[in-house]
């Protein structure tokens, strides 16, 4: 079975959101958008088209519980449904919610670590 097919966000936490996404954009050249985040678009000639999201939240973000990190990375799978169970088998800790969107669908894993980790089943058309 296929399992992590790419990266598609990078999640991390600020103080201060607004002011760390200016210093983003003005130093390392990122379209950090209103919303707090920038999209990297890829793909290219023989590639499928994709994107990598990087978004800040605010410090008392309660997404990245019960991770203890201030960031989360979230990984493209080729089917959550299977990956989620295949973990799950394999003694995992596997987060019971799950969440279906227009975005795709989502869940959850915490690495021995304490580090919550997305896991997102884009659309067929992503």
């Amino acid at each position: 079975m296929k399992r992590v097919t790419g990266i598609g966000g990078i999640f991390f936490k600020s103080a201060d959101p607004k002011r760390l996404g200016a210093w983003y954009r003005e130093h390392l050249g990122i379209d950090v958008g209103d919303w707090g985040g920038a999209v990297f678009e890829w793909g290219g000639p023989g590639s499928a088209p994709g994107m990598t999201l990087w978004s800040l939240f605010a410090d008392d973000t309660e997404y990245m519980a019960p991770g203890s990190a201030s960031f989360m990375v979230n990984f493209r799978v080729a089917d959550l449904n299977a990956l989620l169970a295949a973990l799950r088998d394999e003694g995992c800790d596997v987060l019971d919610a799950t969440e279906q969107s227009e975005q795709g669908k989502f869940g959850w894993v915490v690495d021995p670590e304490g580090n919550k980790v997305e896991l997102w089943e884009p659309p067929a058309d992503q």
